[in-house]
């Protein structure tokens, strides 16, 4: 009871005083610092998902306004940009949107039907399909909302907070695209993997290219860290990961990196640390691993490469003491190479508000310099 209290109360005080984000001037961008792998005091702290229907003020917007409404209408995306940073402190602001979002700048069109999530209208099936999908070549007259979300969530944040944007990985977005659906066993998929192969290469190929265009209109409108969602990741083994994921994923990251050297890269492969060492030498600055591995095994793996993630999400159903111990447990396991506190997927709905806090509240807690467990791999 009183652990609940605890964390009812620190959201309470953080919302009576807006937070104030009474960070220290040098916290101000330590998620950015962290991502380029510069040490710093304490591991920086932001959860996937974090904008969603967890939050009381999330819902006000999403029980009124269908998804695509509210993410490409430029003063609800803000809002729901900045609700978790002005509600917990997060050491990042992430972009509210999709990664189907740029699906329909190359002839794709999607929409999200409530109860049931995307769904492509024409799934993509054929050559003759791919050799019409159109090429993102001017990112402000087919997303015309995201130069405006991404300045004035830029203009709101600098020099307090850390702005982050995402795109889906080639594989991903490939998938939703031939399915048509979310579809547990990637049926649709798998047929053209293991029977057309030229036609998903050829796909992949163009969905790479162009999430890449995406990807660098969203650091020039303000972007200032990225992260690429292999949310399908769980669909692949090693041996097609390294045929159908890896090779593309890199490929965007390193178009990515041609225009924007200086600009950290987060690769997330949901389902994938069942082949984390395959990802020790992709081309993103940082890797982010689910929670179906321990921090330490993946530290281990993947050597001095930066880590970011992987606390069990359904840990913050838990007690306020259990929450904690997770975030310390984590952090302590990362130590010797940069990390980002992070869950190891996105917040789910039913996690109520108060185990938030506490999980961003713990992590700020950690102070590097005043701990002295040893740090080994």
């Amino acid at each position: 009871m009183a652990a609940a209290w605890t964390a009812a109360a620190l959201l309470s005080k953080a919302s009576r005083a807006g937070l104030k984000l009474k960070m220290q001037a040098s916290d101000h961008d330590i998620l950015l610092r962290v991502a380029r792998g510069e040490e710093a005091n304490r591991a920086p702290v932001w959860l996937m998902r974090q904008a969603g229907r967890y939050m009381k003020a999330f819902r006000e917007y999403s029980d009124k306004y269908p998804f695509r409404q509210r993410s490409e209408t430029p003063e609800i995306a803000i809002e729901l940009s900045l609700q978790p940073w002005k509600a917990f402190g997060t050491d990042g602001v992430i972009m509210f949107s999709d990664i189907l979002t740029p699906l329909p700048s190359m002839g794709i069109e999607f929409d999200v039907v409530k109860g049931s999530g995307p769904v492509i209208f024409d799934p993509i099936r054929s050559m003759d399909q791919i050799k019409s999908l159109k090429p993102i070549d001017d990112p402000d007259a087919s997303v015309p909302f995201l130069r405006e979300i991404l300045q004035s969530l830029r203009k709101e944040t600098d020099g307090k907070t850390t702005l982050l944007g995402f795109v889906g990985s080639p594989f991903t977005l490939a998938a939703y695209s031939v399915e048509g659906k979310a579809d547990k066993n990637c049926f649709q998929t798998k047929k053209m993997m293991y029977n057309q192969p030229e036609i998903l290469h050829a796909f992949l190929d163009h969905i790479a290219e162009n999430i890449a265009a995406y990807a660098i209109h969203q650091i020039d409108c303000g972007a200032q860290v990225l992260q690429v969602f292999e949310s399908w990741a769980h669909h692949l083994s090693p041996e097609d990961f390294l045929i159908f994921g890896k090779p593309y994923a890199d490929k965007a990251i390193s178009l990515i990196k041609q225009k924007h050297p200086n600009v950290p890269i987060i690769y997330f492969a949901n389902g994938g640390s069942s082949y984390l060492e395959l990802q020790r030498d992709m081309k993103a600055d940082m890797i982010c691993v689910d929670w179906k591995i321990d921090m330490a095994t993946a530290r281990k793996t993947l050597g001095d490469k930066p880590i970011s993630g992987n606390v069990d999400p359904l840990i913050l159903m838990g007690k306020e003491s259990k929450i904690r111990e997770a975030v310390r447990d984590c952090v302590h396991k990362a130590r010797g190479v940069p990390h980002i506190l992070n869950l190891g997927h996105g917040v789910i709905q039913p996690t109520p508000e108060s185990a938030v806090a506490a999980f961003v509240d713990e992590a700020k807690k950690i102070n590097f310099a005043q701990t002295k467990e040893p740090v080994s791999i």
